[in-house]
């Protein structure tokens, strides 16, 4: 599949209601979905704006802001904007509604076969998926530290919920000794060839020795076990030349912008 067929299927498949699968609630607003997620979590997508001009796509913002300003419980919202779309005025309009704007990531797509090899782990390193509280947060930790955020316990909290919910949502790690040095999401997306690889992250000192690879090439098998063929992923320039060697290929790109309260 050629980068122009891979974007299409980005557009039909992974946009909207895929994004909001486990939301809590998802309100609409013209064009946009506005879901709220466990944990205080707010997020916006839409398919396109509909091709309106700057004023319109700011009464947008606007409006999506308003919504979530007036959820207590939200504490921060993404907005996910995406650099094929054509929308006048989205980044001068989030800005003056004090959206900041995220490293921007890679919208990665291909064939899960090309990621299901056999990858060779350092020894002492086991791999695993997990469902116990327990190891839920000692992955959700490990992620922080390994983007070097701080540890939110909301993430923890929301994956929490999805996994109790049984939405296909699997947690893969990589453990040695005990502790968890790489781990990342496994997202079936329903009704769809596609599944979503999310969350993949490896703690500094252990990069470069083919743990990410191996945790990708695990979550690829499921997938294919799960009858998913195409694999997706947001990546960042740690991730992205891993998954375009295995075949995957950069579709655009994405970009977020967050909100805080």
């Amino acid at each position: 599949m050629d980068a122009a067929h891979l974007l299409a299927a980005y557009d039909a498949q992974l946009r909207t209601d895929a994004e909001t699968a486990g939301a809590l609630d998802v309100a609409t607003l013209g064009p946009l979905l506005l879901a709220t997620f466990a944990g205080g979590q707010g997020f916006i997508t839409y398919r396109d704006l509909g091709g309106g001009g700057a004023a319109e796509v700011a009464a947008l913002v606007a409006g999506a802001l308003d919504h979530f300003r007036g959820l207590p419980s939200v504490e921060e919202v993404e907005w996910k904007a995406r650099g094929h779309d054509h929308a006048r005025g989205l980044p001068e309009a989030l800005a003056a509604h004090g959206f900041v704007a995220g490293e921007p990531e890679s919208v990665m797509l291909g064939r899960a076969a090309l990621l299901a090899a056999d990858v060779a782990l350092p020894a002492g390193v086991a791999l695993r998926r997990v469902r116990a509280e327990e190891d839920v947060r000692a992955a959700s930790t490990a992620q922080d530290a390994a983007l070097g955020e701080p540890v939110s316990a909301r993430r923890a909290e929301d994956l929490l919920h999805r996994l109790a919910a049984d939405d296909g949502v699997e947690l893969w790690v990589a453990e040695s000794g005990g502790r968890v040095v790489s781990a990342g999401r496994l997202e079936p997306v329903a009704g769809s060839d596609v599944a979503g690889l999310w969350g993949g992250a490896t703690l500094p000192g252990w990069r470069g020795r083919g743990i990410y690879r191996a945790l990708t090439a695990a979550r690829a098998r499921s997938a294919l076990a799960l009858g998913r063929t195409l694999l997706h992923s947001d990546s960042t320039e740690l991730s992205r030349p891993i998954l375009e060697r295995a075949g995957l290929v950069r579709v655009t790109r994405t970009t977020p912008w967050t909100w805080r309260r």
